[in-house]
């Protein structure tokens, strides 16, 4: 797709919603209910973490199911016997009109366009990580909700939480100097077991085709993507490793790691990404990579060098006394400062200055962040009620998820990429702009 169309696809997605309202049943007002009265709320995809989703969210009104797979959503069915059962998410929106707030749980590949959906119904959503497959669609979600005014929240449940305010404030008080470089890692690569690899039987199309369970409709969980035939190597559980429907953990445990990086050092578009992969096809994402970008200055924030390890582990920094776990079991992020280092875990969890002796010699800033006080979803839903966003809304999750998709655009490719961020555009390699953006299958739209 051309950058005109591109841009031209953005602003009619984005117009379409212009009429779109926030549901008065939300915001109150003269003979509607008053926002401290419970929200009409609809799960996407129940089968797997959107049934905790909705747990997080069960003390408002359920109203409404969506899934593909009525056997892998049961479960979930029968904790909400009342609520409405749909497996096409467009028949949901356009015959319930009381829902007011969608959580969307679904693969990766589906994620934009029913949130697009929901949003151009004026519905409040709540998407799992990471928000879109491609960074077009990110970019589309962002502009989207903007104009819709609805109230949005991507699943990165960190940002909601103590450690990643701690981090923020810490680099801000000069904790650590000047950040200049900042080394990121996930040691998981097919996680959980069954993923797709480059070691599976499955890292290429399987050759036989089995029926298609009774209970699933693949036609829409293929939605967008090309057709091919079922096969149990992508459901339930197992499709984050095929580049058609997921996003490897770049886009799994990198939103969630990239977040407190995002965050404390004010990051937006990188100028460059850098990828080196162990192993790579057509049809899977490799077992493991290194990817590096490039951010510029910002404000009076110099310009730093992100280095993400996919199924690896960076060098332990030479302070990091001997014994001591570097981040956590599965990842973490080490922020290298002019006057120091900080470690933390994979979700900004337990951040501490190294050696210790350095920690323990800090003395630590005010607070100046607010702190949530409750779920990651239950935020979202008090600022459903109240008007106001909350901090992993779109304008701040959409540009993260466009940068772990534009890492995952380098790995196709095993090279650097120069980037323009504003015009969305790689502009050394003109094949790689083929996948900025997505050709959807026909009776499939953003």
């Amino acid at each position: 797709m051309s950058e005109v169309n591109r841009r031209r696809f953005i602003k009619a997605s984005v117009a379409a919603m212009a009429v779109a309202a926030v549901p008065r049943s939300v915001l109150g007002g003269p003979g509607q209910a008053a926002p401290s009265d419970k929200l009409n709320i609809a799960g996407i995809g129940i089968g797997g973490m959107g049934a905790h989703n909705l747990g997080a969210v069960a003390s408002e009104s359920i109203v409404a199911l969506c899934d593909v797979d009525f056997s892998y959503a049961q479960r979930t069915f029968n904790k909400y016997p009342k609520a409405k059962r749909y497996k096409d998410f467009r028949k949901m929106l356009d015959g319930q009109k009381e829902i007011e707030a969608v959580v969307i749980a679904t693969p990766d590949h589906t994620h934009a366009i029913t949130a697009m959906a929901a949003m151009k119904a004026g519905k409040h959503v709540f998407c799992q990580k990471p928000l879109t497959r491609y960074v077009f669609e990110a970019r589309a979600l962002t502009e989207a909700a903007r104009k819709a005014k609805v109230v949005t929240q991507m699943g990165i449940q960190g940002h909601s939480w103590e450690a990643i305010r701690l981090i923020c404030e810490w680099i801000w008080d000069g904790a650590i100097g000047d950040v200049r470089e900042v080394d990121a890692w996930c040691s998981l690569t097919t996680y959980p077991p069954g993923h797709a690899s480059w070691s599976s039987k499955w890292a290429f199309r399987p050759k036989e085709t089995p029926p298609v369970p009774d209970t699933l409709d693949w036609d829409l969980w293929l939605g967008p993507a090309a057709h091919r035939p079922y096969h149990r190597c992508y459901h339930p559980q197992t499709w984050r490793g095929w580049w058609d429907f997921g996003s490897g953990m770049m886009g799994d445990r990198g939103a969630h790691t990239f977040d407190p990086i995002f965050w404390a050092l004010k990051l937006k578009y990188p100028t460059s990404v850098d990828a080196t992969s162990t192993y790579r096809n057509s049809e899977t994402h490799s077992l493991a990579c290194i990817v590096r970008y490039e951010f510029p200055k910002r404000g009076d924030m110099p310009p730093v060098t992100l280095t993400w390890y996919d199924g690896l582990r960076p060098p332990r920094p030479p302070e990091l006394e001997d014994g001591r776990r570097m981040g956590d079991s599965q990842g973490g992020a080490l922020f290298k400062g002019s006057k120091g280092t900080l470690v933390c875990g994979l979700y900004g969890g337990a951040p501490r200055l190294i050696p210790e002796t350095k920690m323990k010699a800090y003395k630590r800033p005010q607070q100046s962040i607010p702190r949530v006080g409750m779920s990651h979803e239950q935020d979202w839903v008090r600022c459903c009620k109240s008007g106001k966003q909350p901090g992993a809304n779109f304008d701040y999750s959409g540009p993260l998820t466009e940068a772990c998709q534009l890492g995952n655009l380098a790995k196709r490719f095993d090279t650097r990429i120069q980037w323009d961020g504003p015009s969305m555009k790689v502009t050394n390699l003109p094949e790689a702009n083929n996948y900025v953006c997505k050709q959807y299958r026909k009776g499939w739209t953003l």
